[in-house]
């Protein structure tokens, strides 16, 4: 299970961050709901061609933040996302649509899945600011 999952050996992203970043999004989305079962570290890090203690680091980390769980016979298993305590009930799919929506948009203008990341980033940071 590489769905999705890539290395970019050039971003200044360290590698466990990218992979991070990215089981993180799969998981919110629901590509990955909870019971799925990650591959193992050595399979996933082989599979990648990276080294396997970026892959633990990454899973790591998920795990700190409440989104998989290590088990013993079952592997590496999707937990799900954390409940927002401040949405309200709904609004996760009312911004799932939204974003879908930017998706959909930005690909009919040829704008790269990149350059679409680059600039939420830079809006988020934006707003980041003006909030008290």
């Amino acid at each position: 299970m590489t769905a999705g999952i890539t290395i970019d050996l050039a971003d200044p992203v360290p590698p466990y961050e990218q992979i991070r970043r990215q089981l993180s999004s799969l998981i919110a989305v629901g590509v990955l709901p909870p019971g799925s079962r990650l591959p193992t570290v050595r399979s996933l890090a082989a599979d990648l061609g990276i080294a396997a203690g970026t892959v633990a680091r990454a899973y790591r980390e998920l795990e700190q933040s409440g989104l998989i769980e290590a088990r013993r016979r079952n592997g590496t298993v999707v937990v799900g996302p954390p409940a927002a305590p401040h949405c309200p009930v709904g609004a996760d799919a009312a911004v799932m649509a939204a974003i879908d929506d930017v998706i959909s948009r930005a690909r009919l203008l040829g704008v790269s899945d990149e350059t679409l990341l680059d600039l939420l980033r830079g809006r988020l940071a934006q707003t980041s600011k003006l909030e008290p």
